[in-house]
C-alpha cells in the first residue's frame, strides 16, 4: 500500500508498530449525555488524512468527516439526536437531521411531504432515523492492503403495507482517501412498494469558501423555483443570513457510465503531513440507477452548506413524482444495487 509517501507490505508496516490501529482502523463509541444518549458510532481512521464517523443508529449514515483533522462536512444545529426523538409529520425531519457528510433519504419517500394511496409521508422519509440491525465492523488485511468495513441492515415495514430492505456497507483502505458505499435495496414483501432514494452528501466550512468551486456532470438544468439565480450555482461565497435556499435539478446527459460531481477548494488549509494546501473532492455514482443528481445551495448564516444529492427522483415529493409517471415501482422480491465512491485529494479541479 501507499503510505507516508513510499510504498509499504504488510509485513513491513507491522514490524514498525505494536497495533495496526496505532496507524489507523475502526474504533467503536458509545453517546452517554444529551439527545445522542444511548447511540453507537464508529470511527475509521484511513491513516492518511481521512477520517469519518458512522451512525449505526441513524441509517447507517456518515456523520462528520475530517481530512487531516479539518471537517469537510457540515454538521447540523441538531446534533445528533437519537431516532426515538424523531416525529415523521410534515417538515419535522429537520429538528432531527443530524447533516454530517450523508443523509439517506428514502426508502418509499424522499423530497416534501405529502400524502397519495400510500397514506401520509413526512419530509426526506424515515430511512435517516432508522436504525440497523446486524451490523458488523471489520478490519482486515487482504494481501498487502487493509480494509476497514462497516456493514448493516435498515429495514422499513409496515402492517398491511412496505416492507423495504436496505443492506449497507461502508469500506475504507489504509493509506487511501477513499469511501466506497454499496447498498442493496429489495422489496422484501408481496405488494409492488414505492422506491425513492436520494443521496444527501452535505459538505460545509472550510471545504466551502469564498474561492471554491463547484463542477456538476454535463446536462440538463432547471432551478425548482423560477426566481433562483442560475450565475452562480458553481460558485460559493459568504454567509448570508437573509440567504433563502436554492434547489437544482440536473439530469445529466450521461447514462451509463460512471460519472462525477466535483468540489475544489485552493484555501483548505494545508496539512502538517503533506504541506500542501487545497483540497479537491470527487464524487462518483452509475446513473443508470441514479439518473439525477440535486443541488441544494444554501450559503447562509449556520446553514452554511453544500448539498450534492445524486438520486431516482426529484425532491417535491412521492405524489409529484407519481403525477409525472417517474417514481420508481420495486416489485415483489426486486432488488437494485448503489455504488457510491468519495475521493479526497489535493489535485486541482478536472475539466470535463
Amino acid at each position: 500500500m501507499q503510505l507516508y509517501g513510499r510504498q509499504w507490505n504488510r509485513r513491513e508496516l507491522e514490524a514498525r508498530v505494536g497495533r495496526i490501529e496505532q496507524l489507523g482502523g475502526v474504533e467503536r463509541y458509545a453517546f452517554s449525555e444529551g439527545p445522542e444518549k444511548g447511540m453507537d458510532a464508529f470511527r475509521v481512521r484511513t491513516g492518511s488524512g481521512l477520517s469519518y464517523w458512522i451512525t449505526p443508529d441513524k441509517g447507517m449514515d456518515i456523520s462528520l468527516a475530517e481530512m487531516y483533522g479539518v471537517p469537510v462536512s457540515w454538521s447540523s444545529g441538531n446534533g445528533e439526536p437519537h431516532p426515538a426523538y424523531y416525529n415523521p409529520s410534515g417538515a419535522e425531519w429537520l429538528r432531527t437531521a443530524s447533516g454530517g457528510l450523508l443523509m439517506t433519504c428514502g426508502l418509499t419517500q424522499a423530497g416534501a411531504p405529502g400524502s397519495d394511496e400510500w397514506g401520509n409521508y413526512g419530509l426526506h422519509g424515515r430511512i435517516h432515523h432508522t436504525p440497523a440491525r446486524q451490523i458488523s465492523s471489520t478490519a482486515e488485511w487482504l494481501g498487502d492492503e487493509y480494509e476497514m468495513r462497516i456493514s448493516g441492515v435498515i429495514e422499513e415495514t409496515s402492517i398491511f403495507g412496505e416492507r423495504l430492505r436496505l443492506t449497507r456497507s461502508i469500506a475504507s483502505r489504509l493509506g487511501d482517501n477513499r469511501i466506497i458505499i454499496s447498498d442493496k435495496v429489495e422489496n422484501a414483501g408481496f405488494r409492488p412498494a414505492p422506491h425513492m432514494m436520494l443521496y444527501h452528501f452535505n459538505f460545509g466550512f472550510p471545504l466551502l469558501a469564498e474561492d471554491t468551486m463547484i463542477e456538476l456532470p454535463e446536462g440538463r438544468t432547471v432551478p425548482r423555483d423560477p426566481d433562483m439565480d442560475m450565475e452562480r450555482m458553481n460558485e460559493w461565497q459568504i454567509p448570508d443570513a437573509a440567504w433563502r435556499e436554492q434547489v437544482y435539478h440536473h439530469e445529466p446527459y450521461e447514462k451509463t457510465n460512471k460519472i462525477c460531481a466535483r468540489i475544489h477548494s485552493p484555501s483548505f488549509p494545508a496539512s502538517a503531513a503533506s504541506g500542501a494546501g487545497g483540497l479537491t473532492v470527487e464524487l462518483q455514482w452509475d446513473p443508470s440507477v441514479l439518473p439525477r443528481i440535486v443541488q441544494w445551495r444554501m450559503p447562509g448564516a449556520s446553514e452554511h452548506v453544500l448539498g450534492l444529492e445524486p438520486s431516482n427522483c426529484w425532491t417535491q415529493g412521492r405524489s409529484h413524482e407519481q403525477h409525472n409517471g417517474t417514481l420508481r415501482i420495486l416489485e415483489p422480491g426486486e432488488a437494485i444495487d448503489y455504488k457510491l465512491e468519495l475521493r479526497f485529494g489535493s489535485q486541482p479541479i478536472q475539466g470535463g
